[in-house]
């Protein structure tokens, strides 16, 4: 029953407004229809840029006393929540496999996942403290000055969330905000907005006090200008396409920005791999929820000696991935988001088909299901090389020695994260050192988490950088205190 108030009988949910959930005065909705069979998940509400500014400035007038509750207080919110979100796995995981096309397994995953992300990050705010820091170990000064730091919140923060994990990076921006003594205006994408919904009624449930969290949703291309440059917005962070990245860097002025963007991410195989977990993390890197994630394995760059032999070992992984309908059977391979990410991930099939790539497995569609598909000899002429798909398409690029695959790395305009694969931890580190990404892994699939770890891209892949700690430091600022002490 904890969700009655999220929706009318006729499925128009309603916005988390001032601690009340409420409808648009002009009574404009939003179809949002599943992937899975193109029913009708739910309406959300399109709101007008007034609503908007009363979103925003409610949580301004919000901010002002929840930044003065002790953090201890804070954190018992979260930890509320956390338990909340536990009790809700079930029912918040059907809207989002009917909504996202995710299996249920991922689906309940995430929300656990989430749950986890909470609590931790109530944990870790409450063990980051001040500092006092002298002023005599800086030449010419003695011990009369000492500064005080703390940290101090931002105001108020812009979440944007994307469509494939609505859930969890929605609570990656939230959390760390919330607990820093922010307040947040979370923007949720079209298509997941229903599950982000369900998020932040578990956060009021846990007690967060009216406008402190506030929703707003709508069509980015009507209001998502409008918010981004709102002047009441005091931080924006987003996850979603580098091509709305830049379109936000670009017109907002002055406004700290943590952004999670497009990725590239490419396996580099050398020649004294393990192919059997380098098969293992590949497939499931490159094609589990359809390869709809920023940290997919996108591209695979092995040493022309075993190349042959990997593409075997590939192959036959993927003709056993399950394809379907998430809401019926535990798959790997779900629908795409939509008509226009199909289409899309058609496009590159075709361009590789046509410049001479081998289709090993694959390369058909069914509607907004793309198969598993798997290429070999790509060369750098192909689109598949360099653009990111967002669907289970992956291309092998052979190369004649690690430092070609370094060079082919480094050439894209991403930096997110790569995976090498080798058994010399020297030749491991001689990669890592070079590679222009956030993360590099090693024996493992390119992924995201452990939650308190750093992650962050470089070049085209993001601005700023997220992991627990490093995201509530993000969202609040140092403020020093100078005692002068020989004048008191």
């Amino acid at each position: 029953m904890m969700f009655q108030e999220l929706c009318c009988e006729n499925k128009n949910y309603r916005n988390l407004i001032n601690g009340k959930w409420q409808e648009t005065s002009s009574g404009k909705l939003i179809e949002i229809k599943s992937p899975v069979d193109d029913s009708l998940v739910g309406r959300i509400q399109s709101m007008s840029t007034e609503e908007v500014d009363f979103a925003i400035e409610n949580a301004k007038e919000a901010q002002k006393s929840w930044k003065k509750v002790p953090v201890s207080e804070r954190a018992k919110v979260l930890y509320r929540a956390a338990d909340l979100l536990e009790e809700e796995v079930e029912e918040i995981a059907k809207i989002m496999m009917r909504e996202v096309a995710k299996d249920k397994k991922s689906a309940e995953s995430e929300v656990r996942r989430t749950a986890d992300y909470i609590r931790f990050t109530a944990d870790a705010a409450k063990g980051m403290e001040g500092e006092s820091i002298p002023a005599d170990n800086f030449p010419g000064f003695n011990k009369s000055k000492i500064s005080v730091v703390t940290r101090e919140p931002l105001g108020v923060v812009l979440a944007i969330s994307p469509f494939n994990y609505p859930v969890n990076l929605s609570a990656s921006k939230i959390a760390p905000a919330i607990v820093a003594g922010n307040s947040v205006v979370l923007k949720p994408a079209t298509q997941g907005a229903i599950s982000a919904l369900y998020l932040a009624r578990v956060f009021q449930e846990a007690g967060l006090p009216g406008g402190v969290l506030n929703t707003i949703t709508g069509r980015g291309s009507e209001i998502g200008d409008y918010c981004v440059t709102h002047e009441n917005i005091d931080f924006i962070n987003f996850t979603g396409s580098t091509e709305i990245g830049r379109r936000i860097s670009s017109i907002t002025t002055m406004k700290p920005l943590l952004m999670e963007l497009g990725g590239k991410d490419a396996a580099i195989v050398l020649e004294d791999a393990d192919l059997d977990l380098t098969v293992k993390n590949i497939i499931s890197g490159a094609y589990s929820y359809s390869g709809q994630r920023c940290t997919a394995v996108k591209r695979i760059l092995v040493i022309d000696k075993i190349a042959d032999k990997l593409a075997e070992k590939l192959k036959e992984a993927v003709t056993k991935l399950k394809v379907g309908n998430p809401l019926k059977d535990q798959v790997e391979v779900v629908p795409l988001i939509d008509t226009k990410a199909a289409d899309f991930v058609e496009g590159l099939i075709k361009d590789a088909k046509d410049k001479g790539a081998t289709l090993l497995y694959g390369g058909n569609r069914e509607g907004n299901i793309i198969y598993p598909t798997l290429f070999d000899n790509v060369n750098l002429d192909m689109r598949l090389a360099w653009e990111e798909p967002f669907g289970p398409v992956l291309p092998i690029i052979r190369v004649k020695d690690k430092d070609e695959a370094i060079e082919i790395a480094n050439k894209s305009e991403y930096g997110l994260q790569s995976s090498v694969f080798t058994k010399d931890i020297n030749a491991a580190f001689y990669i890592a050192d070079k590679l222009e990404v956030g993360t590099v892994q090693v024996n493992n699939k390119t992924e995201r988490g452990p939650d308190h770890f750093p992650f962050l891209g470089v070049k085209s892949s993001g601005i700023g950088t997220q992991g627990i700690r490093y995201s509530i430091e993000a969202m609040s600022r140092p403020k020093a205190t100078v005692i002068n002490i020989e004048q008191i």
